[in-house]
């Protein structure tokens, strides 16, 4: 099993920033791609960005592509979202998900979740 817990969340004014983190535990944390996926009230949850294992490449959504910046720390296992230029439309929970193929913005090829953070930007 792997354990994800998300952290960093919270509420910021439009135009702020927030870093997401995500810790790993539980299995080899360079065997997967680790995405972030958010949800907002009333909507399904849809894709943010995903990296690779080894962290050289990444993939965004078009609605983020330019202020939100995915990286990982393979030596502390844990996955980063870096959210610059925060608009209220990005309120949502956000989610990390650990997948042991490739990164991908498919929600189903992810076979690990983490409980989710909320982040709240006002406007």
């Amino acid at each position: 099993q792997v354990q994800l817990v998300e952290s960093g969340g919270g509420l910021v004014q439009a135009g702020g920033s927030l870093r997401l983190s995500c810790a790993v535990s539980g299995r080899t944390f360079t065997d997967y791609a680790m995405g972030w996926f958010r949800q907002a009230p009333g909507k399904e949850r849809e894709f943010v960005a995903t990296i690779t294992r080894g962290g050289g490449t990444t993939y965004y959504a078009d609605s983020v592509k330019g202020r939100f910046t995915v990286s990982r720390d393979n030596a502390k296992t844990t996955v980063y979202l870096q959210m610059n230029s925060l608009k209220p439309e990005d309120t949502a929970v956000y989610y990390c998900a650990a997948n042991r193929l490739v990164a991908t913005p498919r929600e189903y090829e992810y076979d690990y979740w983490g409980q989710g953070t909320q982040v709240t930007v006002s406007s």
